[in-house]
């Protein structure tokens, strides 16, 4: 059997099989919760559901386990294997632990680096040291596996930050330069079975373990810990990860914003699985792999904090009407074809100025309404809607001139336009966490 049979079964037990199945469930129930939050957010916002959470959990678990399966390929075909469990373990505490003193560390990127020079430490002190550290092996990490590995849950991400991280987007509103602008807060994460290969010493403790027939280019990354190919048995041995994507734009639309941080996520991943092949060329080398990924990925974040800074804002009311923020499907305003970006210039040939004007408009509608708009590509209709009533809702949230401390609307009081990006954290935080 080849190695993408072994590979896709080892995925399956992790989705079929007990435990990991109670996992999976644990999981998706946590995952439900989380969105359920999303979605009443959104209700109290736009007067809606914009999603179910059902429907967000759904797409969240069926991603993960396709995305699982897909990086679970790209670690086998390239030959990423460690000598044992303990180096996948640590990784994860140590994740855990640094998310204690600020959530982005969490990242794989921040807690390989620190085992990748806690490695090279122990080298040194095995080499040139006098004392025995043979109980200390566990901290003997091959660097460039582990920061393989790391890049290539990055690369995941990153295709599934493209494809997912828009839904369940909440309007939000902020200043700057004394204006009120929207934008959009994201936060995905995805549940991800991912099989990883180990060297097993006894054959026989597990049942998952196989001869190595494997295509003659195999592995692609070659380790100088060990000869793979010289190696009587592997293993392959599944780990729940939850991978995480977390940002706030007010200069792109949703999609765009998670097209933007996906398109990053995914080249920092395939730069860092360029870079980790150094550490195979000696300690030093090492240790400035373990030092370039956490800096790396810190450059990554910041570059976007400065583009989302130093951009021009998406959401903001002119002095000719209201600036759409956000449309709940299937609404009288989506019906109507008014979409996110639109400009509202009048309703009932009623001029719409602020927020104020737009509520005493709506008072006096009947069944019948026509709305001027001017659309995100600078075209102006009139749209017309024959089915509304005072107890009806529009389905509009608009970006205000003001914010009235009644409004339900997520707003930042008192912070500057910085500080929303520092809070929210506008680095498309990548916190994969198991």
């Amino acid at each position: 059997m080849n190695i993408a049979v072994y590979t896709l079964r080892t995925v399956a037990e992790a989705i079929l099989t007990m435990p990991y199945i109670i996992t999976l469930i644990v999981l998706a129930a946590v995952l439900y919760m989380r969105n359920r939050r999303t979605v009443t957010m959104q209700k109290m916002v736009i007067g809606q559901y914009i999603n179910s959470a059902f429907e967000l959990t759904i797409s969240q678990i069926v991603l993960g386990i396709l995305a699982g399966a897909i990086g679970s390929l790209i670690l086998s075909y390239l030959g990423i294997v460690f000598d044992n469990q303990v180096t996948i373990s640590l990784l994860f505490m140590v994740s855990i632990l640094l998310m204690l003193f600020r959530s982005r560390f969490i990242c794989f990127s921040y807690s390989a680096g620190i085992l990748s020079i806690l490695s090279v430490v122990f080298q040194l002190f095995s080499k040139y040291g006098n004392q025995d550290l043979t109980q200390y092996n566990f901290l003997n990490t091959d660097v460039m596996m582990i920061m393989s590995l790391v890049a290539v849950l990055h690369i995941i991400e990153g295709i599934l930050v493209m494809i997912d991280g828009h839904k369940g987007a909440i309007p939000v509103f902020t200043n700057k330069d004394n204006k009120i602008i929207g934008g959009f807060a994201l936060k995905r994460y995805w549940a991800m079975p991912v099989a990883v290969m180990f060297l097993i010493h006894n054959a026989g403790s597990m049942s998952g373990t196989f001869n190595v027939a494997t295509p003659n280019f195999w592995p692609i990354i070659k380790s100088s810990y060990f000869n793979i190919t010289a190696s009587a048995v592997i293993g392959l041995i599944p780990f729940y990860g939850m991978l995480g994507y977390s940002s706030i734009t007010f200069t792109k639309t949703k999609r765009e914003k998670a097209v933007s941080s996906g398109i990053c996520i995914l080249g920092y991943g395939l730069i860092l699985l360029v870079v980790a092949q150094l550490a195979r060329t000696g300690l030093i080398a090492e240790f400035i792999v373990a030092i370039l990924a956490p800096l790396l990925h810190e450059v990554m974040l910041k570059a976007q904090m400065y583009f989302e800074l130093k951009g021009k804002p998406r959401y903001l009311s002119g002095d000719d009407g209201l600036m759409v923020l956000e449309v709940a499907p299937f609404s009288p305003a989506y019906e109507m074809g008014i979409r996110s970006g639109d400009l509202l210039l009048e309703v009932n040939d009623k001029k719409i100025l602020n927020e104020q004007d737009m509520i005493e408009a709506l008072k006096n509608i009947s069944n019948f309404m026509w709305l001027k708009i001017k659309t995100v590509k600078g075209k102006l209709l009139k749209l017309d809607y024959n089915k509304m009533n005072k107890s009806k809702r529009l389905g509009i949230i608009f970006v205000p001139k003001n914010i009235s401390k009644e409004s339900v609307v997520m707003k930042y009081k008192n912070s500057k336009f910085k500080d929303i990006l520092d809070k929210a954290k506008v680095q498309d935080k990548d916190d994969e966490d198991k």
